[in-house]
């Protein structure tokens, strides 16, 4: 957002301050968490990376104010990547990671139930609505990597016993839908 002075035109940007960044995580507390969930595969991790990412954000550097809420959610899969390192080569699969699961982590247990890298791929390319050249650089990898895993982890959910696509979607259409179009606006 540019604003204006009064006495000249000479645009200002406008900058979020942690206020701002504060107020998103509050405000998309229940989204944010499940990004975190899915990427990290457990409960334990989600936190350490929902607040891992607030404080990241509130200490980042400038960001303009109408690209917080989208930066929010690039901090979070950014340390997430970091927590979990997710390659190629040290992929595992969570599939049994967390005993209890409510309702809404019982309907993705097949996007848990992916290998680490495959799970990546598939939150930052399909739900977060990321392109292939920004998950292959976030996640150090190759385009081919990215669509490869992506091809996976679908025919992986496509298979699943537990739950259909429709579920999938469903399930996470509430935390992702409004965000994504905010990360593609910005």
């Amino acid at each position: 957002m540019t604003q204006l002075r009064n006495t000249s035109d000479v645009p200002v940007a406008v900058y979020a301050v942690s206020g701002d960044f504060c107020r998103i995580f509050a405000e998309d507390m229940r989204g944010l968490y499940l990004l975190s969930f899915l990427l990290t595969g457990n409960r334990a991790n989600a936190e350490q990376c929902f607040v891992s990412g607030l404080e990241h954000s509130i200490g980042a550097n400038r960001v303009f104010k109408e690209w917080a809420r989208s930066w929010a959610r690039r901090t979070i899969i950014q340390n997430a990547i970091r927590m979990m390192q997710p390659t190629r080569q040290r992929s595992a699969s969570l599939a049994s990671a967390e005993v209890e699961l409510s309702e809404i982590e019982a309907k993705l247990t097949p996007v848990i139930g992916l290998n680490t890298f495959e799970r990546f791929v598939f939150v930052m390319s399909v739900l977060e609505g990321y392109s292939d050249q920004d998950c292959k650089t976030l996640l150090a990898c190759s385009r081919t990597d990215i669509v490869r895993a992506r091809l996976q982890a679908l025919r992986h959910m496509a298979m699943s016993e537990q739950t259909t696509m429709t579920d999938v979607a469903v399930a996470a259409s509430g935390f992702f839908a409004q965000q994504r179009l905010a990360a593609k606006t910005a």
